[in-house]
């Protein structure tokens, strides 16, 4: 009997979308005003999903409360009014599109939480645009 049991958190944050070895004409070809050199900035919503069997004793799946500190510990605090590109270290080298975002962030709290329980990781960009990873 497996339950899902999900947290919503949000962060603010400035990225811009481009490849490092291309022209400028071609980043803004590809990424459109994603590319802006100025950066541009987005209110996500991140909800993480743990799915597993609720414990005999305290029939949680997971406390929410350890979940929701988990998160800020490890995302919110160093995601929040920054800038990815230049203030968060897997960004360096990486595009943060809202797929890699999700990445990371699956990456980081995956290394938290216990294997049982199966992680998935949705970022939403805007309200209409949102991507979901399951991990591998």
């Amino acid at each position: 009997m497996k339950v899902t049991i999900c947290r919503k958190e949000h962060f603010n944050a400035a990225h811009r979308l481009y490849h490092p070895d291309w022209s400028l004409e071609k980043n803004q070809q590809v990424f459109g005003k994603c590319s802006n050199v100025n950066y541009h900035g987005h209110n996500y919503e991140l909800v993480v999903k743990l799915t597993g069997e609720p414990d005999a004793q305290t029939g949680y799946v997971y406390d929410m409360k350890k979940l929701s500190d988990l998160i800020h510990e490890n995302i919110t605090n160093r995601f929040d009014h920054k800038n990815l590109n230049l203030d968060v270290e897997e960004f360096f080298h990486l595009n943060p599109t809202a797929e890699n975002i999700a990445i990371v962030i699956w990456n980081i709290l995956r290394n938290k939480i216990d294997k049982n329980l199966d992680l998935k990781v949705i970022v939403y960009e805007t309200e209409r645009n949102f991507v979901e990873y399951p991990g591998r």
